[in-house]
């Protein structure tokens, strides 16, 4: 097999698949650093298959995002979305993706919210393209984000009541329309028609 990496079916050199691999890990010493700079606002951390992981305090987020984002050097906020725990405390997860474009480090941030109320600080401050995806977390998972510019539904119609992806809402049935049964759907649906 050739020495050069360049074609995508050929087996890459020893040399870039080392670095390769060595790109993709987190750096050990960034949840070190973290866990040493805010001591107890950090809950917890892991890595697992390659993937680091932080629990904040709910309090202490706008703070050690500002870190992470300032000395972290994780620049980009690659994605925003929401867990929802049903029957356990805390109920609802706010997970955060950074990503350190110096270097290819990835970073998960999660934040528990509980069930009644939940609500965090918006990060649209240190991260404008978070504006959407917090609109979305709180249409479709009813998280509210403190301070944020705009919390208006962004997929949902506006009257909308409730949240649909949170895992008690209620599941709707909505029979297919065949020939066969078409006027009796359309029956049930007086406001399709016009």
């Amino acid at each position: 097999m050739a020495e050069t990496a360049g074609n995508r079916y050929e087996e890459p050199t020893s040399e870039v698949a080392a670095a390769s691999a060595v790109a993709d890990q987190p750096d050990p010493t960034t949840l070190d650093k973290l866990t040493t700079h805010f001591g107890k606002k950090v809950l917890g951390t892991s890595t697992r298959l390659g993937e680091a992981t932080a629990i904040v305090d709910a309090k202490a987020l706008v703070e050690v995002m500002t870190w992470l984002r300032d000395e972290g050097k994780f620049v980009l906020l690659s994605d925003l979305t929401a867990h929802d725990c049903h029957g356990q405390e805390p109920r609802f997860w706010v997970i955060y993706q950074l990503t350190n474009i110096e270097t290819p480090e990835r970073l998960r941030i999660k934040v528990g919210l509980p069930e009644k109320k939940p609500s965090v600080e918006s990060m649209v401050p240190l991260w404008p393209g978070a504006n959407f995806l917090e609109r979305e977390v709180y249409d479709l998972m009813g998280i509210e984000f403190k301070n944020h510019p705009n919390l208006t539904r962004i997929m949902m119609p506006t009257e909308w009541e409730g949240h649909p992806l949170r895992k008690d809402y209620p599941v709707v049935y909505e029979p297919v329309q065949f020939t066969h049964n078409a006027a009796e759907i359309r029956a049930r649906k007086p406001l399709a028609e016009k």
